[in-house]
């Protein structure tokens, strides 16, 4: 049977062009009207510091806070998309699986103040990740995570490998992705291993009836 994690990795190499390319033309909707304003605003909400951003993509996010930042850093399993990040700048970007973070976190860096994952964890170690970002984070670290809100799943509402199709990214040749879907409970277990949970935001467009995302905000335990 296949590894949907690895299976994972690989769309996300075989996406990276026309990620790219959607991320900086400001072609996704959610993300044109809520959900790069909302990463951003709670990322400025307190001292950046030195900075992690785990799952980076093509290092948007790295390249809009790097002049805040005393530093840095992006991290992403698909090599294709560090070398599109790497060719913009703005971050030390390495390319690194969750599941290398997890067994030796020391590879990122050490005493981040904030780390930041925007609609990357998507696998199903979450809690494993966390638990170790948690020892490279210095003691007053904030941890801010921003995912697809429960309320879009599909039925039934549970943990469990769902499948992405991109169906409203305007092209057909975009390769199906696999990932983790976890209701609000779920998501709050994992966090609360080593981090405390202090704010659930849950942003929306103005013009949406439902949640654009779902925004967590939590501080070393």
């Amino acid at each position: 049977m296949t590894d949907p994690n690895k299976s994972q990795i690989a769309s996300w190499s075989k996406n990276a062009e026309r990620w790219t390319t959607a991320v900086r033309g400001q072609t996704i909707a959610s993300r044109r009207e809520a959900t790069d304003a909302a990463i951003l605003s709670a990322a400025r909400a307190g001292r950046l510091g030195k900075a992690l951003d785990v799952g980076c993509g093509e290092g948007w996010l790295c390249r809009e806070l790097s002049r805040e930042a005393v530093e840095i850093v992006g991290v992403d399993a698909s090599r294709e998309l560090i070398s599109c990040a790497r060719e913009a700048g703005g971050a030390s970007y390495h390319v690194l699986s969750y599941a290398e973070i997890a067994e030796t976190p020391e590879m990122t860096g050490y005493d981040f103040d904030t780390i930041i994952c925007n609609f990357s964890l998507l696998d199903d170690k979450v809690d494993t990740l966390l638990d170790a970002l948690a020892t490279i984070s210095n003691a007053e670290a904030r941890l801010l995570i921003q995912t697809l809100h429960p309320v879009a799943l599909a039925p039934p509402y549970e943990d469990g490998w769902r499948v992405e199709r991109f169906d409203g990214f305007g092209d057909a040749g975009w390769t199906p992705m696999p990932y983790f879907a976890r209701t609000l409970g779920s998501w709050v277990e994992a966090i609360s291993r080593k981090w405390a949970l202090k704010r659930i935001l849950e942003p929306k467009a103005p013009s949406a009836r439902t949640p654009a995302s779902l925004l967590l905000v939590a501080e070393r335990a």
